[in-house]
This record gives C-alpha cells, structure tokens and sequence, in this order.
C-alpha cells in the first residue's frame, strides 16, 4: 500500500457508503453478502468482513438473526431547540423550547436521594458523598423516546424546601430557575459542554437505537452567584436529532 493509499477494507466500505447514499443499495435491501463482496472487489474474506463492521459501526446498516445484514432507513433529523435557560412564568422549559417547532413533547420522571459520586460532586462543588436528589427523565415526541436527562442537585440548597422535588409540589415541572427563585436562590449563568460518545446500551434501549449508535450529550449545570445549584446529563440519539441553540446577542 503506497503512502496515502486508504486500507482495502475502507475503499469497499466508501463504495458501498455510496451506493447506499445514492439509492442503488436503498433501505431495507439485504447487503451483498461477504462471499459476494469478496468476489465483487477482489478482496480477502477478512477484508469484506471487516467493511461490513465499519458500515455497522456507522449505523448504516443492521444485522437481522438468521437473515443477514440490512441498510437501514435512515432519519431525517429533526431539531431540539435549546433557547436559553429563562422561560416565562410557569413555562416548563421542554415545552417552552420545543414549542416553536410544534414538538408535542412529553416526558416521564423519577426522583430520589442518593450520595453524589466524585464527578457528580465535582461538577456541584460539594464533597463526595454529600447528599444530593437525583431525577431521571425520558422526554417524548409524539410518543417517539427522544431524550434522555438525569438531573443532581444539592440537598444543602432544596433540601428541606417546597422545591426539594423537581417533579411535584406548587413549582412541580417550571424549570430550575424559578424553582430556585421560590426558595431566593437568584440562577444567573448557565455552561452548557457538548460532546458525543457511542451510547451506553442501558440509553440505546431506552432511546431506540442498536448497539454502536452515537449519542449527543449535553453536560450542563445552573449557577447562582458562582455556586452550582443544579447539574445533568442531556443525553440525544445523534442519528435522529440535532441540537439548536437560539442565543440573544447582547
């Protein structure tokens, strides 16, 4: 193989990336089988084998028990749209955000204590092992799973509070902002990373995916005075969805 020339694997990989692409391999048709894509390219067995596994890995195709490999439909993505993090008076900030784009969006929680681990507790600047409340939700379109979030915040800030559980009580679903308002905790900043990873199997189950698939995930934590009121794990299947931000300029 000369000096830039792509491993054989990866150019009958890209060949059949472009049949797919171009429809002449189109969703739910059986992939050549590897004796087929060994005869076709001239290639070794270990050669076809390993171009199917790459075209796995990127979620173009599937394996189907006992029938053989299939290219998968693939989604048009649709946006979340992320507008900031203060939403009117009584607003909860999923519907608020999705409403521009006329998600119908729902969502399933649960809420309990727990001793936060070392990372959680370095992102809230507690110590390891403090007590913290920890809710995990599903967010929903239409039905469809298409988020997932697991939220910790400090009991030494809710603890003993009317606000103590995100999901119930008078401000039960308005948002961390002015849940923290009611108990005169003033949220001034938000830090949002971005990041993507292949998705736990625990999340593909939940979201809908197959082993291999990447997820976006969003690490954000809330802030009042420099203190961390608030910090979670946004997790989006990266096949189905994009993540929009709509930011004031100042």
């Amino acid at each position: 193989m000369t000096f830039g020339e792509q491993p054989a694997y990866l150019r009958v990989a890209s060949d059949l990336r472009k049949k797919i692409a171009n429809g002449s391999l189109p969703p739910h048709t059986r992939l050549p089988s590897q004796a087929r894509i060994r005869e076709e390219y001239g290639v070794s067995d270990t050669v076809a084998l390993e171009a199917r596994k790459v075209l796995m890995a990127e979620g173009l195709v599937e394996g189907r028990s006992g029938s053989g490999t299939y290219v998968r439909e693939r989604p048009v993505p649709r946006r979340i749209a992320r507008s900031g993090y203060r939403p009117p008076s009584g607003a909860n900030p999923f519907r608020q955000e999705q409403a521009a784009d006329g998600a119908r969006g729902t969502w399933e929680s649960s809420s309990e204590q727990e001793q936060a681990s070392a990372v959680v507790a370095a992102r809230l600047g507690v110590e390891p092992g403090e007590r913290v409340m920890r809710t995990r939700y599903v967010y929903r379109d239409a039905g469809e799973p298409m988020m997932l979030s697991t939220s910790w915040e400090p009991l030494s800030v809710t603890g003993r509070t009317p606000v103590m559980l995100p999901e119930e009580g008078p401000l039960g679903g308005c948002g961390v902002v002015e849940r923290m308002a009611a108990i005169d905790v003033v949220v001034d900043n938000v830090v949002e990373e971005v990041g993507a990873r292949p998705g736990l199997a625990e999340e593909l189950l939940a979201l809908g995916g197959v082993p291999g698939h990447v997820v976006m995930v969003v690490e954000r934590t809330y802030y009042a005075s420099g203190r961390a009121v608030e910090t979670a794990d946004v997790v989006v299947p990266a096949d189905r969805f994009r993540i929009a931000y709509h930011l004031p300029v100042r």
